[in-house]
């Protein structure tokens, strides 16, 4: 990935439905430079989607969740179990292993508090594996960037 990948990139996490010729303009290279390289991008999995940003609030979605997750056992059977019962879900929006008091950190998006417990009720405290569970409620979204600063 050279300088121009990059500024592809940069253009691209800001402005997912810019035109290939302001893209191109933006990115110093020609347009059809510019298209093979979105392209080879796409191709490789370096760009993995062009999605619209959506309000969570305007599709019933505002209440975020942050669940820390430990698990009765640490090995592989373990973290596949759990990883491929949390992975389908539609509320779950992230989930991470990680270092440190958990296991998992688990965000859900939800309707509200009331949505979330039931899910809690009926899914989350079926999953395999759980020893303990830690729930976060959030009070206010500070920040939320779905592009990557480079």
């Amino acid at each position: 990935m050279d300088g121009v990948d990059r500024r592809i990139l940069r253009v691209l996490s800001v402005d997912g439905r810019i035109s290939i010729t302001d893209l191109a303009r933006q990115a110093a290279t020609s347009t059809a430079t510019c298209f093979r390289r979105v392209q080879r991008m796409t191709e490789d999995g370096i760009i993995t989607g062009f999605r619209a940003d959506i309000a969570p609030a305007s599709v019933g979605r505002s209440a975020v969740i942050v669940m820390g997750v430990c698990l009765d056992r640490l090995n592989k059977q373990a973290f596949a179990e759990f990883e491929a019962a949390i992975r389908d879900h539609p509320l779950v929006v992230a989930c991470y292993l990680v270092s440190g008091e958990f296991d998992y950190l688990v965000t859900i998006r939800a309707s509200s508090i009331d949505e979330f417990n039931a899910i809690y009720g009926d899914w989350l405290v079926s999953l395999p594996g759980i020893r303990l569970t830690r729930t976060f409620f959030s009070m206010k979204e500070v920040v939320q960037r779905t592009y990557l600063h480079f």
